[in-house]
């Protein structure tokens, strides 16, 4: 089916039913599990599944109006994205440990992660497909992103039990330097007034701390760790969009299939952190991704540059980007990682902040 001209080669009535679904999901998702406790890894399964769900029917929509490929250029840039998630969730899972963040605040934390993520991928959509009309260098050079980022994490593979410092990190300082600091967590909030903390200051527990002479409220860990996420995501952003955008040039392909991927993210979280130590192959599925998706960069962009002839079409993407990830999570399966060396979480006390 023939696409309509519109801004971004898609008929209104189809951006209308991205809008609205977009619009109803992120309100649902945003708006469960909001009470201060743990999400129960059945509760996480069962939502997540849910997501998957909306996904598809979105692209059952694609397919019925403007038939298979475009829905196969959707569910590819869906399924990379959601895979591509994964290692940033294991991210999230270190600096919520770093941090000392109960289970029962996670869900709080990735809740303005996940706004962050839909605010800055949009942007960087925009940024990257309005890039690509300078001709076919653009892909080279996002082809240079995406194999840098997998090399990078094939040699970062080895240093899982090295912890990270996040009081070393560029969104953590900038916190401390934009509010002074209450140096514990103080309930779900954010913020706390200065007149609640010297009443703090009068507990036998908080002996011995002190107040910083100016500001009226004072920023908790909680919100440090925020902004460590938030930036934390925007540099992963710098990698998946250039991913994404190599299966689609089209600007509502590429954000709808990151926008429907990063909905189920926050309950993902917690079923990946249950699953963690079982999917101890999955990275190195993401890495050959990765590279394929780099590979398939360049060999578009060299097409247009020599006319070479050799392209890799939509339905082969997605076939290899699903048994790829098959590969990964059957194998972790198969061959699990030996006790001995499943790594322990080291955990920074809050007084580090």
């Amino acid at each position: 089916m023939t696409l309509e001209n519109t801004a971004i080669g898609f008929p209104p009535l189809t951006m209308a039913i991205f809008a609205g679904l977009a619009i109803f999901a992120l309100a649902l998702d945003l708006f469960t599990h909001k009470k201060d406790k743990p999400v129960t890894l059945l509760n996480a399964s069962l939502w997540s599944l849910f997501w998957v769900f909306v996904s598809l029917a979105f692209a059952g929509f694609l397919y019925v109006n403007h038939g298979p490929e475009v829905a196969s250029l959707f569910v590819t840039g869906y399924a990379l994205e959601k895979v591509l998630s994964v290692d940033n969730l294991f991210v999230f899972m270190a600096i919520f440990a770093w941090f000392k963040i109960p289970d029962a605040l996670r869900h709080r934390v990735l809740y303005w992660g996940i706004i962050g993520a839909i605010v800055f991928r949009l942007i960087f959509v925009a940024i990257g497909t309005g890039l690509l009309a300078f001709g076919p260098w653009v892909e080279i050079v996002f082809a240079a992103i995406v194999a840098w980022t997998a090399v990078m994490m094939l040699k970062g593979g080895g240093d899982d039990d090295e912890e990270e410092d996040y009081s070393k990190h560029i969104a953590y300082r900038l916190g401390k330097k934009l509010f002074p600091v209450w140096p514990k967590l103080y309930g779900h909030a954010f913020f706390v007034r200065r007149e609640t903390l010297e009443g703090e200051l009068r507990k036998p527990e908080n002996k011995g701390m002190t107040l910083a002479e100016k500001g009226t409220w004072f920023a908790t860990p909680l919100l440090l760790c925020v902004f460590v996420v938030e930036i934390s995501d925007v540099l992963f952003a710098f990698d998946s969009v250039p991913a994404v955008i190599a299966v689609s040039r089209e600007p509502l392909i590429v954000y709808s299939a990151m926008m429907f991927a990063i909905l189920g993210l926050r309950t993902m979280y917690f079923v990946l952190e249950a699953l963690k130590r079982y999917l101890v192959h999955l990275e190195k599925a993401v890495v050959a991704l990765l590279f394929f998706i780099a590979g398939k960069l360049a060999l578009n962009a060299t097409n247009h540059l020599f006319h070479h002839g050799y392209d890799i079409d939509p339905n082969t993407s997605l076939i290899i980007v699903m048994v790829v990830l098959g590969i990964g999570i059957v194998a972790s399966i198969i061959f699990p990682e030996k006790e001995d060396d499943v790594d322990v979480v080291k955990t920074n006390p809050n007084e580090n902040v």
